[in-house]
């Protein structure tokens, strides 16, 4: 599963030829937010019903020389748009990057240091499937510079394992977790809850092994049907609104009764081992994004860029060569700066102070004066001169408390109850 943030920017998005938006009016930034780099890895061993990422099954042996010749060339194409940037976070997702082997990551992270100014102590992180696990692999993917691992449990359940079509079974899966325990001081695990035909029972079972293995870093997903899968097009029975709401309850409740801290949406961690390259996504950070499919924001004085790379591996790789990798490129408007803010700030549960939104858009808080009003007497925020962070409630009705911040008339936004 691709990290928190990137995962949602890799929907289906056709090739095409690049575009590029007019330049956003009225932005001055007096200085530039946090820089960390995705790199996309987009090989999987078999396509998970559920995803909806730019994964791609593999099919022959990885092409990792070729792969990575291009990420670099990619990288060297977009290295004046960071030019004297420091790099705190590097994350490889995909697909199933631990398909690559320790060599071609450790000849990466060489070439990415070699072009880029990496703060020494980054957090850099490795996406990880239990059914590509061997301890001398990951032994040397350490060796190679990963100091984070993020292991795509899903469930420790075999019935639902079996029903999400993952390729490792329930011993695979706490084998990769000893092997993380061995190599790695930080390591997340990711799960999913509301799964096909689940009950809280069941999910109290993986909240409670999970918590077990005593991960700094733990991920619990809500199952969704997302278009252009295998689930959207059968959709496979799943639990009840209220039971699915239970499920939630319990997982919040047990994860913090054990000490880990909520402090994202999906997120829970022990003391200081947050992920630092989600939070910079939720915090409106910028990202330089490398490889098949790989998205991009990147900011300036005076305008902040989405990048789009081109999405299947052998045209990115080909794309790449002729210096035509980047598919879409536009300018963010001023207009919708206050939603893409909020869309990123409102999933941290303490929230986000107030001078952020001004560092990182631009943009005086009197821009979203009116919208902050309407979600606080709907009970959906909480605020004061210094803060935003959004209440129980909030966090409950995410959607609806984002609606509020989309470009367009404020009064077709803000009236009406909180949907339940």
């Amino acid at each position: 599963m691709c990290c928190a943030y990137h995962g949602a920017m890799h929907r289906a998005m056709p090739d095409s030829v690049t575009q590029v938006s007019p330049p956003a009016q009225g932005i001055r930034l007096t200085s530039l937010p946090p820089l960390a780099l995705y790199v996309h890895l987009p090989w999987c061993m078999r396509k998970c019903p559920y995803c909806d990422f730019n994964s791609h099954e593999l099919r022959a042996a990885v092409p990792e020389g070729d792969y990575v010749a291009a990420l670099l060339a990619d990288l060297e194409t977009a290295l004046p748009s960071v030019w004297g940037r420091r790099v705190h976070a590097i994350f490889f997702g995909g697909g199933t990057p631990s398909l690559f082997s320790a060599r071609a990551i450790d000849a990466l992270l060489a070439g990415v240091r070699a072009r880029l100014n990496v703060d020494p102590d980054a957090e850099i992180t490795l996406e990880a499937n239990p059914g590509t696990f061997e301890a001398d692999k990951f032994r040397d993917f350490a060796a190679a510079g990963v100091n984070r691992l993020s292991v795509g449990i899903q469930s420790f359940n075999p019935k639902h394992l079996a029903a999400l079509g993952r390729i490792h079974d329930a011993r695979e899966a706490h084998r990769a977790v000893e092997i993380a325990q061995t190599h790695f001081a930080n390591f997340n695990l990711d799960l999913m809850y509301a799964l096909p035909e689940q009950t809280v029972e069941e999910a109290t079972s993986d909240i409670t092994a999970a918590v077990a293995t005593g991960a700094p870093h733990l991920s619990f997903y809500h199952l969704t049907l997302e278009p252009n899968t295998l689930f959207f097009r059968h959709p496979p029975r799943l639990p009840d609104e209220e039971t699915q709401a239970d499920i939630h309850e319990r997982v919040v409740q047990r994860l913090v009764e054990a000490g880990y801290m909520h402090y994202e949406t999906s997120a829970y961690a022990r003391s200081a081992r947050e992920c630092w390259h989600n939070l910079n996504y939720w915090r409106f950070g910028d990202y330089l994004g490398i490889g098949a499919g790989a998205h991009a924001k990147i900011s300036f004085a005076d305008r902040i860029v989405r990048e789009v790379r081109t999405r299947t591996p052998v045209e990115y790789m080909r794309r790449v060569g002729q210096g035509e990798q980047i598919v879409e490129r536009r300018e963010i408007e001023r207009g919708e700066l206050p939603f893409e803010f909020m869309m990123n700030a409102l999933r941290l549960t303490d929230g986000i102070p107030v001078a952020t939104f001004t560092g990182r858009t631009g943009l005086p808080v009197s821009a979203v004066q009116a919208q902050l009003a309407v979600a606080e007497a709907k009970g959906l925020i909480e605020r004061d001169h210094q803060l935003i962070r959004p209440t129980a409630l909030g966090q409950r009705f995410l959607n609806d408390l984002l609606q509020l911040f989309l470009p367009g008339p404020a009064s077709a936004r803000t009236d009406g109850e909180v949907s339940r």
